[in-house]
């Protein structure tokens, strides 16, 4: 059975979690909340709090070869506060060493520019964080979903049932060798 993390802490946009998350459960997969404590991470809804999720897995217990795939879900306050714990970006460092899929959405790619993976790399993200990506490297272009050797980018949550296909894609492909961090 594959396994994926979905890194993720308080301030994530709730649509860019749970749609990922119950696609691949549909699919078969295993998947791990991942935080940087435990107990559970409150979701932010486009312009209010919302509900709490249940954490499955702090950093400290996981490292990637615990997984096939990670996925980052946005929001604003997810990305900012994960790019700053290099806990955090070890993790999400060692899924393109490793040569596996990685997913992210909206603000996720700020976490990847923090982690120093993005450099080369063809993607899209949220329309406000373009700047950001191509000051880092990327070549950033604006279409629904981009994959990039085994990186799959998305700009927003109305791009998620793209995004979550290439994703489950990605997954089921397995490595990529031209992966890489």
């Amino acid at each position: 059975m594959k396994k994926v993390a979905i890194l993720a802490t308080n301030g994530f946009e709730e649509s860019e979690l749970k749609s990922p998350l119950e696609a691949m459960k549909k699919e078969g997969f295993e998947v791990h909340i991942v935080s940087e404590k435990s107990g559970s991470i409150k979701a932010w809804d486009e312009d209010h709090w919302s509900e709490d999720y249940k954490v499955d897995k702090t950093l400290s217990e996981v490292t990637a070869k615990d997984y096939n795939a990670l996925v980052l879900p946005g929001g604003v306050l997810n990305p900012d506060t994960l790019r700053r714990n290099e806990d955090a970006l070890v993790f999400i460092r060692d899924f393109f060493k490793q040569k596996k899929p990685v997913g992210a959405i909206c603000h996720a790619p700020q976490l990847l520019i923090s982690a120093d993976v993005v450099e080369g790399r063809t993607m899209t993200s949220f329309s406000s964080i373009k700047k950001d990506l191509e000051n880092a490297g990327a070549l950033w272009v604006d279409k629904e979903v981009v994959v990039d050797e085994a990186l799959v980018t998305s700009r927003n949550p109305d791009d998620l049932p793209a995004f979550n296909a290439k994703v489950i894609e990605e997954i089921n492909e397995g490595k990529h060798d031209l992966q890489h961090a």
